[in-house]
Formats: C-alpha cells, structure tokens, sequence
C-alpha cells in the first residue's frame, strides 16, 4: 500500500494532504524534527526525528519506495526519492519525476552559485499562491490514482 511521507517542517499544504490522503485511505508520515501538533487523523502518524540539517530529508529517503508519494520542496530529497521509485509533488504542485529531476537538480545548483557569487542576489521565489495550492490538490490527487492503480 502506498503511503505518503511529507517533509513536514516548512510545509504549507499539511492540511490539503491529510484531506487528499482520507479521501483515498492512504496513510501519512509527517516527518518532522518537532514542533507541529499531532493530528487526529488515525491516517496520519507523526514522526519525530533528531534536530539537525537534513535528518528528516535523510529519514524520508530511507523509508519511500516504490508506490510511495513525497511531498518536498528540498531538491535533494526529491532526487533520492525518485531513484529509490517514489513519486515525488512540490507543494506548488509540481511534479518531478526521473524525466526532469536532472534539469531541476542542475537549476537549483546554477541558482546557489549565483546567490553565493551576488550578495545581492537573495530571497526565494514567488509567494505561494492560492492557484499553487489548488494545482498541488489536483496533482496529489492525480498521483495517488496512479500509484494507487501500479501498487
């Protein structure tokens, strides 16, 4: 059975998987190095993981496989994912996947080598927008038929 692992510290779209997640009657790992409040959905677990730079990414990786939905924005995490045969949403809803994985690897690269060569050159990308949220909706949607239908 399918489960989804959210990279749940920074996530903005923790509600709209546990709605999407009971729809389907899939379980849900929130990963996370504290801080959140458990949910009631019995779907839904909680997973606490020692403080440090990336021990929830590295957890993640370690437990989705084939079937498994990740919901990430952390590069990284994404790729190894992919390779370890999870499917792979960002929270705006974009789906990466082993087509594009590469090219988006190699931005994010190109971008921090660029912001550490510019000082200047700070802050994130757009705000996260009303549209993203309901484009991650259809997607996760979208993603857990698929996956429900190969698993």
């Amino acid at each position: 059975m399918a489960v989804i692992y959210v990279d749940a510290d920074a996530c903005p779209v923790k509600a709209e998987v546990e709605r999407v997640a009971t729809r389907h009657k899939v379980p849900v790992k929130m990963v996370c190095n504290g801080g959140l409040r458990p949910s009631a959905n019995p779907l839904v677990d909680m997973v606490f993981v020692d403080q440090g730079a990336d021990v929830a990414d590295m957890w993640i990786a370690d437990h989705a496989g084939p079937g498994d939905v990740v919901i990430t924005a952390d590069i990284p995490l994404a790729a190894r994912a992919i390779e370890n045969g999870a499917r792979v949403v960002k929270h705006n809803g974009e789906e990466l996947n082993a087509r594009n994985i590469g090219q988006v690897l190699a931005t994010r690269d190109l971008m921090t080598d660029l912001r550490a060569a510019d000082p200047f050159r700070q802050g994130g990308g757009p705000a996260f927008s009303k549209a993203d949220r309901s484009r991650f909706l259809d997607v996760l949607d979208r993603v857990l038929r698929l996956s429900k239908g190969a698993g």
